[in-house]
């Protein structure tokens, strides 16, 4: 193969392989664009720890991937590394449900206050000790 020939094959070796790692990436659920996602289930925060730890397997199945609205009562709000977290109640002290809010959303989550009931729409992605939830938006009621 001659030097024009090597340069064309590794240019497109590497749009191919550049096109593969950005696929791979923006095709995770966390970064399905949320205003437009059509929801999926609806939970109550209660209700998703309580299912998570009666029957995880079940749990992961029903929830993990999809795009699912959550109410529940605000129990910490973090501001932390340029991440905005909202904790969000459960009947087990131990247990909650992380909702890892949108960066767009940080004047809103500024506002809210330890105790309120809210609605947050976010993706399922498992149970570790508590519920963790992605790319969260506060919904309006």
């Amino acid at each position: 193969m001659n030097k024009k020939g090597k340069i064309v094959f590794f240019a497109i070796v590497t749009v191919v392989w550049i096109f593969a790692i950005f696929y791979a990436k923006y095709r995770d659920p966390a970064y399905t664009n949320i205003d437009l996602a059509t929801t999926e289930l609806k939970v109550s925060s209660e209700d998703l720890v309580s299912l998570f730890l009666n029957n995880e397997k079940l749990a992961t199945d029903t929830y993990a991937g999809k795009i699912i609205e959550i109410d529940g009562i605000v129990k910490d709000i973090t501001f932390l590394n340029n991440r905005n977290t909202v904790l969000l109640s459960s009947k087990v002290w131990s247990s909650n449900v992380i909702c890892d809010m949108r960066i767009d959303q940080v004047k809103i989550v500024e506002q809210l206050k330890v105790g309120q009931k809210i609605k947050i729409k976010g993706v399922c992605k498992g149970f570790l000790k508590d519920a963790v939830i992605l790319n969260c938006k506060l919904i309006n009621e």
